[in-house]
């Protein structure tokens, strides 16, 4: 009877380490594209304080610059 029991409960922990290590799989990827947009976001905003601590005219001749206008 106890053998059994043991059977059923390495059964069932071995499913649910399966599960879990899925589960951490997308954790792993969801943290992955979070930082990448995390990046991108940071880069925004140093850009967004540079164009602010100069003024609305240097930032305007600037991006007349990048968009070569």
């Amino acid at each position: 009877m106890t053998e059994k029991m043991i059977s059923e409960t390495e059964a069932k922990l071995s499913v649910h380490e399966a599960i879990c290590a899925e589960r951490y799989e997308g954790i792993q990827k969801s943290f992955a594209d979070g930082s990448k947009r995390m990046t991108r976001i940071e880069y925004l905003l140093y850009g967004v304080i540079v164009c602010v601590l100069f003024g609305p005219g240097v930032a305007a001749q600037f991006v007349a610059k990048v968009l070569g206008l």
